[in-house]
């Protein structure tokens, strides 16, 4: 009983674990982000096809998958084994197009099922194109076939080719060598010494896999040197306990089979094992220990890409931060180094308020200018809202310049930041200020123009400086506080910018004789904070765009670093 609940435990503990490494997102193309993803695929595999399936019955049939290279002789060494045709062999490459799994009658029930190869549906029959997948030929089948040939309690089944030229072959070859409770490596004595198998062979030492190897068609004054040479490559690789099978090179009757003699020791091995109740679970326990005790460093794997995808959002994240940062920056830069006091804007000016004389007398005939430009005002159309619309325009241009430069900004430097170049190749808009935002702009600056008015109408002080407000025009007077405010490096400070002749020194001048030298410093210090913040809405909103690509991939997160973490902790004690 208690041993049941300890199972039971470890049973809940996997499952959750693979509900956290299924759901774990690995959206950005960061360094080594293909390896994570392929590895996670393979852990959920494995866990779904074999550790879930065999913790939930330890005591069904033994699961021995035939695999090995291209041209190997998997099918015939299985149809030789069984002495019936049970799969398909020939010359045609590749041979086994859908997996073939083989059991004795009476096992049915522990294969018909999604019990194990969840993924796969199950087909009976003989093998036909009618198996294989629509799209692009990709395996979602597997045949059952029952033989009497086989013991109860253990089952064969042959896989595609681990070097199949069909990548969807290799793959599904990998995924069913995961899910045995025994691979039965089928090698030749021409390529026992490939690459590929010998990566797939590592690999299951690593994992604890019980593994059986079967040197096929060795020509007989090659045996003993093939297979000593094999022997110490075995040994090399920590499998020198596995069993290793030899089968000379022989003639193949018109049944496709080999001699029952050459195959003798295969088949007598596999009875033995079929019959040895304990020694199937040896085999079963070996391979399911090996399984449970690699989840620790395949899940450490996950968990570090899963948190270099965190670090890769953060940075981009910051990168974008930066780029609309350093265009609040510039903005706040041609708001007050005088250039917006240029051009258009210095014309309209001198139209408001004339030259020469005034612009010479200025300091001790402050009430004579007053004069002047109430006498201006009532004798032509409204010269200030002229002046008014071209620095509208100024600082629309200005806002829009650096919308446009942190958009342009902030693609480059994702472009540059790893998981960046797919995000920016997917979403080139971003390149670019969001449409209609100049529209924004526009509305944005007439929005803090009327802020200056009201800002003149209501806080201009005592009922004296509120006449002298009136006298002027509250629009008058609101522009040349438009001008203080984008004349001045550091509000009203003293530390005039000379632009245009003085322009820039004329309004404030007059302001402060309507107003008081600390009045004019408080008005302009809050006309230009508020137009600085409407700025920052204009580029936190084009900004925003950044942000919901990330929050996008925020939102499609499962699993976090730190679930995988408490996941595997979990099987550990449970184990």
């Amino acid at each position: 009983m208690e041993a049941r609940l300890e199972q039971d435990r470890l049973l809940d503990a996997v499952t959750g674990l693979r509900e956290r490494a299924e759901s774990l997102v690995l959206p950005l193309d960061v360094e080594g982000v293909a390896v994570a993803r392929r590895e996670r695929v393979e852990l959920v595999h494995q866990l779904d096809d074999y550790v879930l399936p065999r913790l939930r019955a330890l005591d069904a049939p033994l699961l021995a998958v035939v695999g090995g290279s291209t041209g190997a002789g998997k099918s015939t060494l299985v149809n030789s084994v069984l002495r019936e045709s049970v799969t398909r062999s020939g010359v045609l490459r590749p041979t086994t197009r859908a997996p073939v799994l083989v059991h004795h009658p009476d096992d049915r029930p522990w294969f018909e099922g999604d019990r194990v190869l969840p993924s796969l549906a199950r087909v009976t029959g003989a093998e036909t194109d009618a198996t294989l997948a629509e799209d692009g030929g990709r395996i979602r089948s597997v045949r059952l076939v029952a033989s009497a040939a086989l013991p109860p309690g253990l089952a064969l089944l042959d896989a595609p080719d681990i070097d199949s030229v069909v990548s969807a072959n290799r793959e599904l070859a990998q995924q069913l060598l995961a899910a045995a409770d025994l691979w039965i490596f089928v090698t030749t004595a021409a390529r026992y010494a490939d690459a590929v198998p010998w990566d797939l062979l590592r690999g299951a030492a690593e994992r604890g896999a019980s593994v059986a190897i079967v040197l096929d068609r060795v020509p007989p004054e090659a045996m003993t040197e093939v297979r000593t040479d094999l022997e110490g490559m075995l040994k090399q690789r920590g499998l020198e306990s596995s069993p290793l099978f030899s089968v000379p090179e022989s003639r193949i009757d018109e049944a496709g089979l080999l001699e029952a003699d050459v195959v003798r020791p295969v088949h007598s091995w596999l009875v033995a094992l079929a019959r040895d109740a304990g020694a199937r679970q040896a085999v079963i326990r070996r391979t399911l220990t090996g399984a449970l005790e690699s989840l620790r460093p395949r899940t450490a794997g996950l968990v570090a890409a899963a948190r270099a995808q965190d670090t890769a959002r953060q940075a981009l994240r910051r990168e974008a931060d930066e780029a609309y940062s350093h265009a609040l920056a510039r903005v706040q830069d041609g708001l007050s180094d005088g250039s917006l006091l240029r051009g258009e804007v210095l014309a309209r000016w001198q139209e408001f308020v004339g030259t020469g004389e005034l612009l010479r007398h200025l300091e001790s005939r402050i009430g004579r200018l007053r004069d002047h430009l109430v006498n201006v005002l009532r004798g032509r159309p409204a010269p200030e809202e002229q002046l008014g619309e071209a620095l509208q325009t100024g600082v629309e241009a200005l806002i829009t310049a650096q919308l446009a430069s942190a958009a342009e900004e902030a693609s480059r430097r994702w472009r540059g930041t790893g998981g960046g170049p797919s995000l920016v190749a997917a979403r080139p808009d971003l390149a670019t200020p969001t449409p209609g935002v100049e529209q924004s702009v526009s509305r944005a600056v007439r929005d803090w123009q009327g802020y200056v008015l009201e800002l003149v109408r209501t806080e201009g002080g005592d009922k004296r400086s509120t006449a002298r407000v009136l006298s002027y025009g509250v629009n008058a007077v609101g522009v040349m506080l438009m001008l203080v405010v984008f004349s001045q490096t550091a509000g009203l400070s003293g530390a005039e910018v000379g632009i245009a002749g003085g322009t820039a020194v004329l309004a404030q001048r007059l302001l402060e004789a309507v107003f008081g030298d600390q009045a004019v410093r408080t008005l302009a210090a809050k006309a230009k904070a508020e137009l600085l913040h409407r700025a920052g809405d204009l580029l936190d909103a084009d900004r925003s765009r950044y942000e919901r690509v990330l929050d996008d991939l925020d939102a499609a997160e499962g699993a976090d670093a730190a679930a995988l973490e408490r996941a595997v902790e979990a099987v550990e004690a449970a184990r």
